[in-house]
């Protein structure tokens, strides 16, 4: 299933409204194709949805959490501070045209933000949507080297001497973190590796 169908079906239990579940998939689709994006695309909606297809399972909302993967990055601007909360704003008001409920757009809304900080949540189901945010920090080396190029496209806006700190600061807070990955599915599977390639990465730059 392609991901617009994949929208189409999250929608239709909500609304019958085949215009605005359109409309809302349209936005979507435009926003992750923009001219700049050449990580946090439709390929990296794709790559999510297909790491958390393994561990749906274990997830108690997969709605929730597949409407957090749709709108965690729809606004997304190399120079801005705030995409996560613009993005949240952003699912909260199209959320709220197809009539989700208020508890259900609030925990999208969390969740979108979580995305931010990447820190531990209290709610399994984050845990499980921060994973799959990062899975590829711990794919094989040449699919992470093509994924660190990809974010430097997207921050081509700013010259190596300002880039390569900022980067190196971001990947050794990674490296802080008590575990970069959260659940016990995706520390197993991915853990090892993306410490070897953030080690890799920062000595690169």
């Amino acid at each position: 299933m392609n991901l617009n169908q994949q929208f189409e079906q999250l929608c239709s239990s909500l609304t019958n409204d085949l215009q605005l579940i359109n409309s809302l998939w349209k936005e979507i689709e435009t926003r992750y194709s923009e001219k700049g994006r050449h990580y946090h695309n439709l390929f990296h909606l794709e790559n999510m949805f297909h790491e958390l297809e393994a561990v749906k399972a274990n997830i108690s909302d997969f709605t929730a959490v597949s409407f957090s993967v749709f709108y965690h990055d729809i606004i997304y601007d190399a120079t801005s501070k705030s995409n996560e909360e613009k993005s949240a704003v952003k699912a909260e008001k199209r959320l709220s045209e197809i009539h989700v409920n208020n508890d259900k757009i609030s925990i999208i809304s969390e969740q979108i933000l979580a995305t931010k900080s990447h820190q531990q949540s209290d709610h399994a189901d984050t845990n499980y949507l921060l994973d799959a945010d990062l899975s590829v920090l711990g794919k094989d080396f040449k699919t992470y080297m093509e994924y660190t190029q990809n974010i430097r496209r997207e921050y081509s806006i700013y010259p190596d001497f300002l880039y390569k700190p900022g980067r190196k600061k971001v990947l050794k807070h990674f490296l802080e973190l008590e575990s970069i990955f959260k659940t016990e599915y995706f520390k197993e599977k991915y853990e090892t590796q993306s410490k070897e390639n953030i080690k890799a990465e920062i000595l690169l730059l």
